[in-house]
């Protein structure tokens, strides 16, 4: 997996999760799920659980910094993200992460540049996704129209919900 420069910073080291066991992984997941929660009713929070982000058709990927803000070698979790494969031309990106003090640090970017360059590489079509749709979710938002993302109606199983948005990036 690639290495990307962080703004001064240790660079990221970005790598593809099968197990999902390291306990960062699964404390961000928590506080992820928490997030979603926190800004969502409970029967319109679509994040997944670890259960559900282990199935073969989910490629989860973590952004990894070497070293810690004491100086140690120890490696910390920054960000994690998934991309779901919804048929051979479609995929879909699922539980986007970055741990709260390394926000606006270019993990999400990194991590979201790596899963666009997946689904290049296995020929989707386009790539969509879901997202809550009160402020919390702006700064998201705003990122995925960076990369070239539009806002479009539901796919795949989803509804129409008013705290749901879509979006879709079709693929060059």
């Amino acid at each position: 997996m690639p290495t990307h420069p962080s703004q001064g910073r240790a660079p990221l080291t970005l790598r593809i999760d099968r197990e999902l066991t390291h306990p960062q992984v699964i404390e961000l997941l928590r506080e992820h799920l928490a997030g979603m929660h926190a800004e969502s009713p409970p029967d319109k929070v679509h994040a997944l659980d670890l259960g559900a982000l282990r199935q073969p058709r989910i490629t989860f990927l973590t952004a990894w910094r070497q070293g810690n803000d004491d100086g140690q070698a120890d490696h910390q979790l920054v960000a994690f993200g998934a991309i779901k494969e919804l048929d051979p031309l479609h995929g879909e990106l699922k539980s986007m992460r970055t741990t709260a003090r390394h926000l606006r640090q270019g993990a999400a970017q990194a991590i979201l540049t790596e899963l666009l360059a997946i689904a290049a590489r296995r020929g989707y079509a386009r790539v969509s996704l879901e997202t809550g749709s009160t402020h919390g979710f702006e700064p998201a938002m705003a990122m995925y129209r960076r990369f070239g993302f539009v806002e479009t109606g539901p796919f795949a199983d989803y509804p129409v919900d008013p705290f749901s948005r879509f979006m879709t990036l079709k693929m060059v």
